[in-house]
This record gives C-alpha cells, structure tokens and sequence, in this order.
C-alpha cells in the first residue's frame, strides 16, 4: 500500500456511529407504519435494524418490504431521516472514538481523504455541519446526489478527479464490491455493521479506525 495517496471513507459504521439514533427512529416510525396499517405489529432485535446501515433507502425499502407502493416506502423513509435529523441538530450523533484523530494524522500525513456513503444529500449536508467534516476531506460523494447508483459506478467519478493509488475503508459489503469492479485496496471495518463474511475479501481487517495508523 505505499503508493497510496487517497483514502475513501465510507461514514455509517466507519466514522459515525449512527447504531443508536437508527434503531431509535426505525422502531419509532414501525410504530407509526403498525398504526398506519400499513406493517404488522411485530418487535425487532437491534441487529435486525442495524443491518440496513450502509444500505440506500431504496435497497433498504427493496429489501424489507418490497410489496410496499415506493411512494409509501418514501413516506416512512423520510420520516426515519427527519428523526435522524432531529438527533443530529440535539448533538445526540456520535463519532468512534478515534475517528477524529485518525483522520487528522492522515491528513496530516498527506493522503487525500475523500467522503463516498450511501445516504442522500441532506444526511450529508448536515452531518459535514454538525462534525465540520469538510476540515477532513477534500472532496464529499453521496449516492443521492447520482440516483442512488451503487458505489463501484460513483467510483468512476472519483477516479477522474483523483487519479492515483487508492484504499477504500468500509464496513459493508458496497465499499468492498469496489475491489471487485477496479484495482484498489480495501480495509474492511470490523468494528461497523457488516459481517466478517462481507469482508473476507479486504486486504486488511480494522478492528478499530485507530488502527489506519499503523498501516499508512
């Protein structure tokens, strides 16, 4: 990896540690969806929530409840963002521990940090706010602002501003899928939401953010 000159970050379950506030605002608005009719009643264990985290709202939606109309799906989306929303602006979202630090050293040290999630634009917009994230990185992607299209093709963009060497550090099995489309390195965040098997192809395993400090 010494040729490395940027690094591309995933957010939820590499940087923010959104766990929390997601299961709080999908069993609030689950509730509303039992209510509404639109859902059985039914409860949910914490991990059954968070491994929707790293997902787009349309996958997530496709993927939970699919027989929903979109524009229903939307609907309850948004409710779940805007309650996100209000957790950020009550400075109840959090970073890992280290996140901070370790972006720091590496820009420091000279990488190139570029922002690349899953989320839409107003998650982001937000979020670079509340933790002044365009301190750290020099450029910032969201899959709302390109339809939602997967990572791998957003890539493609990033590649044209950013020609060179690049490592890709995520938690989920978007972030991976990019080794499999272009030649580029991965870490794989163990500490995040996604499962040992999403990353069994990484080039290396994070057991902690802080641990970036020992590689580059």
């Amino acid at each position: 990896m010494k040729n490395i000159k940027t690094v591309i970050f995933d957010y939820d379950g590499t940087i923010h540690n959104g766990a929390g506030n997601y299961i709080d605002a999908f069993r609030h608005v689950y509730h509303q969806m039992v209510a509404d009719g639109a859902a059985p009643e039914r409860s949910f264990e914490d991990s059954e929530i968070t491994q929707w985290l790293g997902y787009s709202a349309q996958e997530m939606w496709q993927n939970f409840m699919p027989e929903l109309p979109e524009e229903v799906q939307m609907c309850y989306s948004k409710r779940i963002g805007q309650f996100m929303f209000d957790r950020v602006k009550q400075k109840k979202a959090v970073l890992y521990e280290g996140a901070v630090e370790t972006l720091n050293y590496l820009k420091e040290k000279g990488y190139q940090l570029i922002y690349l999630s899953n989320c839409g634009a107003e998650y982001m917009k937000i979020h670079t706010e509340c933790f002044g994230l365009k301190n750290y990185f020099s450029q910032m992607y969201c899959s709302g602002d390109y339809d939602f299209q997967p990572k791998y093709e957003i890539f493609n963009v990033i590649r044209e501003a950013c020609p060179g060497e690049y490592l890709v550090v995520g938690d989920r099995f978007h972030d991976m899928e990019i080794a499999r489309y272009h030649k580029v390195y991965t870490a794989g965040c163990l500490y995040g939401f996604g499962s040992r098997e999403e990353l069994k192809d990484a080039d290396v395993l994070l057991e902690d953010i802080r641990d970036l400090q020992k590689i580059l």
